[in-house]
């Protein structure tokens, strides 16, 4: 029988300063985890009160999306308060009990950080709406004339990521038109302007109140879109468009808001700042830029990690997975950091619908699966794909969950840090019967017609099978379920041997003793269907993306995503097999 290294302790984890470089972390959406006070939404003692269910999972760190004050004019990623909990949510004092709890299981924080933008409901902007052109105030967002006579229209006609122009006009204190400001996102949500001192200091203050609470580390939000070049006059968008290096877009970091290079002098100002600390803090950047470019996010004098959503953005297939894995493990290793891999996260459709679509229809971003979409390009941000998929009733819903556990359990197996999204190890697939008049995301009502919105991966979270939200709360849910969600229950399938729960339990625990220095090897099986590779001890991992059962390699079958066929590995299935080192 296989043996492995001793299972680390919650002690050994909290003390390690690279814990991060291989670790499988938690995506908590607060809002759709468990309500604990009956209000129909998530919050954050319904966190706490779930840290046995985290624990039992086997994750190392729980990621938490925005919790802050919020209109939700953008699932919380519009922030009134940075340094704060929504009232809706709880308190600073809950938060402290959440961390408490969570580092006395072994479980590590990362918490979101919003740098490009705040919400209009911030301080500082109502400030700066109540305050004259040119004024101290205004000058920590980005206020521009307009163009025209009277200044009629925007300073560009860029567009923004949910639709509509970049720039909205305000009205001055004393009633007439007035600037324009830049939001990149929703109106909701003005930019920063990050050439002023005051914005850099504000945000470390907010970095250091967060870690000096415990928090181990920080997602970055649009990591790469701070540092703007706003100089006059503004290009236009056939400007920016004949200036684009073809499939390339703006690899030298010449746009003039996405990942320019000045970007990475505020990460070494917080570089510095997270490593006053004992651990350092960790920071991992959601950079949507070009592949050449990521490393410097990820670098050590800067935030350490950067998300690699290359497999996100892949069809079930041997060969461009095989591309993807070698290609970021060597971006890493360049870079000194680890690679991160993920499936599925609070702005995409789950992956247990993707894969269960038809091929081209794997890819979406703010669109729902059920929507029959053709087409789609991603902007210079890498969101707002859309689906060039199928309508619902091409979505073979047994495929793309046994794809979705094959899949996962790879990504289980590679070095690096691996991100779950809550929900996934139910099994959860895209709730596609959401109600117009139900939808909360902006993307919908923005752009009617072309983005059905990303409230299909939010909804709430079923822990049992009856009851008015499935467990969810003792009362309703802010999102409406699906009566199908009472057969993914987490009360329906702990214990069951082969249930998608158990599945992931398993495999982190197996994870967690087995993973040992981050090398891959590659073993060639003669069939172009079926990926093979090693890890130091023996610890070997088998995917099958074709149709025909396989031979698996001699040694212990310690998992399996799905039942083996006579000893074969069967198709869209993965098997860790553990040989003698």
């Amino acid at each position: 029988m296989f043996s492995t290294k001793a299972h680390r302790t919650g002690a050994d984890r909290m003390s390690d300063p690279n814990w991060w470089r291989q670790a499988a972390v938690y995506q908590i959406y607060p809002r759709s985890f468990y309500d604990a006070n009956g209000d129909g939404l998530g919050d954050i003692k319904g966190v706490t009160a779930k840290v046995p269910y985290l624990k039992e999972l086997g994750i190392d760190a729980v990621w938490l999306s925005p919790f802050y004050p919020s209109a939700l004019a953008d699932g919380g990623y519009d922030v009134d308060d940075y340094r704060n909990v929504d009232p809706k949510l709880g308190t600073l004092e809950d938060f402290d009990e959440m961390a408490a709890a969570l580092h006395a299981a072994g479980i590590r924080i990362v918490v979101d950080i919003v740098p490009n933008h705040s919400s209009d409901r911030h301080e500082w902007f109502k400030e700066a709406l109540a305050s004259p052109k040119g004024s101290a105030a205004r000058e920590r967002y980005i206020f521009r004339d307009g163009r025209g006579e009277n200044g009629e229209l925007p300073p560009s006609d860029w567009d923004s990521v949910f639709g509509g122009p970049i720039w909205d006009r305000i009205t001055e204190p004393d009633g007439t038109p007035g600037q324009w400001y830049m939001h990149i996102f929703a109106k909701e949500q003005p930019d920063f302007n990050w050439e002023n001192p005051e914005i850099r200091e504000d945000f470390l203050k907010t970095l250091r109140f967060w870690s000096d609470r415990g928090v181990d580390g920080f997602r970055i939000d649009v990591a790469h879109g701070m540092a703007k070049d706003l100089s006059e006059p503004l290009p236009m968008k056939a400007d920016l468009e004949a200036k684009a290096h073809g499939t390339d877009g703006f690899a030298d970091g010449s746009h003039p808001f996405w990942d320019r290079d000045e970007v990475h002098e505020v990460y070494a100002e917080w570089r510095k700042l997270f490593n006053e600390y004992n651990p350092p803090r960790t920071a991992v950047a959601e950079a949507w830029v070009h592949e050449t470019r990521r490393a410097r996010y990820a670098s050590p004098e800067g935030l350490g990690q950067a998300f690699n959503f290359d497999l996100l953005q892949s069809d079930f297939d041997a060969a461009s997975f095989k591309k993807i894995i070698a290609d970021n493990l060597v971006a890493a290793k360049e870079s000194g950091a680890s690679s991160t891999w993920v499936f599925s996260n609070h702005d995409v459709v789950r992956h247990a619908t993707r894969y269960g679509l038809p091929k081209g229809g794997s890819v979406a971003q703010g669109t729902n699966a059920a929507q029959d979409v053709t087409g789609g390009t991603k902007g210079q941000d890498g969101k707002g794909w859309l689906l060039a998929g199928a309508p619902a009733e091409e979505l073979d819903v047994e495929l793309g969950l046994r794809r979705a556990r094959a899949a996962t359990l790879l990504l289980l197996a590679l070095p690096g840090s691996a991100y779950l999204y809550q929900g996934e190890e139910l099994g959860l697939r895209e709730v596609s019967e959401i109600p117009d008049a139900e939808r909360q995301d902006p993307s919908f009502f923005r752009n009617p017609g072309v983005e059905i919105g990303r409230d299909g991966c939010r909804v709430p979270l079923p822990w049992t099978a009856d009851g008015s939200s499935f467990g969810f709360g003792a009362g309703g849910a802010h999102l409406p379920q699906p009566e199908w969600f009472k057969d993914y229950a987490v009360s329906k399938q702990e214990g069951v041997e082969g249930s998608t729960l158990e599945l992931y339990r398993t495999a982190l625990r197996l994870r967690s003793e087995l993973q040992t220095d981050e090398e891959l090897e590659w073993v060639e099986t003669g069939n172009q269907d079926v990926l093979h590779f090693s890890r130091p001890g023996g610890w070997h991992t088998v995917t099958n993306f074709g149709s025909d059962p396989v031979e698996l390699p001699d040694g212990d079958v310690v998992v399996s995503s799905g039942p083996l066929d006579n000893g074969k590995l069967p198709a869209d299935t993965t098997a860790w097999v553990v040989r003698d080192a």
